[in-house]
C-alpha cells in the first residue's frame, strides 16, 4: 500500500517536472528562434555556418534545449515509477495547458477562447485520469 502511494507520488512529481521543464523549453526555444529570425532566409543569404553560429550563440535557445532534455529524462523517470497510460497522457495534456498560460504570460501571444476552452477540457480529463 505505501509502496503504491510512493510510486504514485513519484509519478505525479515526474509529471510536474515534465510539464514545467517542457513548457519552459518551448517558451525559451520560441523566444530564441524569434530573435534568430527566419532560418531559411538566413541560410540562403549567409550560409549554414552563419545560421549555426547564431543558434549556438543564442542563450534562450541553449537553455531551452537544456529544459527539453530535463523534460525527457523526467519522462524516463516517470515511466520507471508508474504506468505509461498515466504518465504519457497526463504529461502531454498538462503541457498543453501550461503552454497556453506561458504563451499568454511570457510571449504575449493572443490565446483565444477556443484554446482556453480546450485547455479546460484537457485539465478536466487529467483530473478524471487521476481518480
Amino acid at each position: 500500500m505505501i509502496r503504491h502511494a510512493i510510486s504514485n507520488l513519484n509519478g505525479w512529481l515526474a509529471i510536474l517536472a515534465i510539464v514545467l521543464s517542457s513548457s519552459a523549453g518551448d517558451v525559451l526555444l520560441s523566444r530564441g528562434m524569434k530573435q534568430i529570425g527566419d532560418v531559411g532566409e538566413l541560410r540562403r543569404k549567409r550560409g549554414l555556418s552563419f545560421v549555426l553560429s547564431r543558434i549556438l550563440r543564442s542563450r534562450y535557445f541553449l537553455i531551452g534545449v537544456a529544459c527539453m532534455a530535463i523534460s525527457f529524462y523526467s519522462l524516463l523517470f516517470g515511466l520507471s515509477w508508474n504506468d505509461v497510460s498515466l504518465i504519457g497522457p497526463a504529461a502531454a495534456s498538462l503541457t498543453f495547458v501550461a503552454n497556453a498560460f506561458a504563451a499568454k504570460i511570457f510571449l504575449h501571444e493572443r490565446v483565444d477562447r477556443r484554446r482556453w476552452a480546450a485547455a479546460l477540457f484537457v485539465a478536466a480529463g487529467v483530473v478524471l485520469m487521476g481518480l
